[in-house]
């Protein structure tokens, strides 16, 4: 146990520190290349900053990546294919840094990064059990395995509105992934290699872009998200977890936000995946709350689902759930008096408050 530890700590503290390191490094190359963040406050972007700041964080986490690979990974037809993968996604990432493309063209490389997965890596979600419920996929398994690795890929890439938000909610996840596997005994597999990995490197990030932000990570976030749904997948390929819904209830507010982010602009009659102000983050802010507090907000409950998570699969089930339903109460509430759907949505909410208070004095004189 104590080797194993010895070796987690090694893993995430050299990952770490490279990718501290070389993020000054990324930033000059940002701006020598034309990779930054001007910011502006029309209605069709949504820069909060004031300052223009460099994108290329997400190519740092990458090379952390790829730095702790070399010296920790082994070589395997699944590693290859990640690799390859990872390289397309990146690639997308700077070029949409560096001149805007459009969203069709950045779907395309990640489903190509998709198929190299799924067809080359062999990584594929067979089947699903949940709760004691078991299904299996069949020849569905190869499309449901390239959109779920699209879905996680875009959930990432999002919510990545505020200093340290993207950052924060992967490593939140990393972390949690991180502590279940070590428990279970399976500290040196694949998935354990690429939990700690990606921990060290998206921590070496944060410490650039925690706010107040010296480096964003671009449109390269969708490595983190990328990498997020592959550990799913191999986590729950591995058979350590009793359902894929463990681990995507780490992300859970990510992908909440996304489907909102859906429904909202459908409601409006616009481009699923078009800017818009009316993320989590940008309803916390407009209550008043600091970036900084928006932030650690956010992180609070993405780590209240991270502990439901390892108590579910480590500990207490029954434990695990009550938090989920109490986690997901606050979440009901939380949309239903905000217009992160729609603002008509807290409207008829305060309407019908109004109601109900209205009914309650009426039967209180007729007493």
């Amino acid at each position: 146990m104590r080797a194993e530890i010895l070796e987690t700590i090694k893993i995430v503290g050299v990952t770490f520190l490279f990718t501290a390191i070389i993020m000054p490094l990324m930033k000059k190359i940002a701006f020598h290349i034309g990779a930054v963040d001007v910011p502006r406050s029309d209605e069709h972007h949504r820069h909060i900053h004031k300052t223009t700041i460099p994108k290329l964080g997400g190519v740092g986490i990458f090379l952390g990546f790829l730095f702790g690979y070399i010296l920790f990974g082994e070589h395997s037809i699944q590693m290859n294919s990640i690799l390859i993968a990872s390289f397309i996604i990146i690639l997308t990432g700077i070029i949409d840094d560096i001149h805007s493309i459009r969203a069709s063209h950045k779907l395309l490389g990640q489903c190509i990064a998709a198929c190299i997965i799924v067809f080359y890596g062999n990584i594929l979600l067979n089947n699903v059990t949940a709760f004691g419920f078991n299904f299996d996929f069949g020849i569905w398994s190869y499309p449901l395995t390239i959109l779920f690795i699209v879905a996680c890929t875009n959930v990432i890439n999002l919510i990545d509105g505020l200093d340290g938000l993207s950052g924060g909610i992967s490593a939140i996840f990393y972390l949690t992934i991180g502590i279940i596997g070590f428990f279970q005994g399976r500290s040196g597999t694949l998935v354990m290699l690429l939990t700690f990995i990606m921990l060290g490197a998206t921590l070496g990030f944060l410490v650039h872009n925690f706010y107040p932000a010296k480096i964003f990570a671009g449109d390269c976030s969708m490595f983190m998200g990328f990498t997020i749904s592959i550990i799913s997948l191999l986590e729950f390929k591995g058979a350590a977890l009793t359902s894929l819904f463990v681990p995507l209830m780490v992300i859970a507010i990510p992908m909440l936000d996304t489907f909102c982010a859906i429904v909202r602009r459908l409601l409006r009659h616009q481009a699923p995946f078009s800017p818009d102000r009316e993320h989590i983050h940008h309803q916390l802010l407009g209550m008043h709350f600091s970036q900084r507090t928006t932030v650690l907000i956010i992180y609070g409950i993405n780590i209240l689902f991270a502990m439901a998570s390892i108590f579910y699969v480590l500990k207490d089930p029954i434990v695990g759930r009550v938090i989920y339903l109490v986690i997901f109460i606050l979440t009901v509430w939380f949309v239903f008096h905000t217009s992160i759907i729609s603002e008509k949505i807290p409207e008829r909410t305060g309407a019908l408050k109004k109601k109900v208070e209205l009914t309650i004095r009426k039967a209180k004189r007729q007493k």
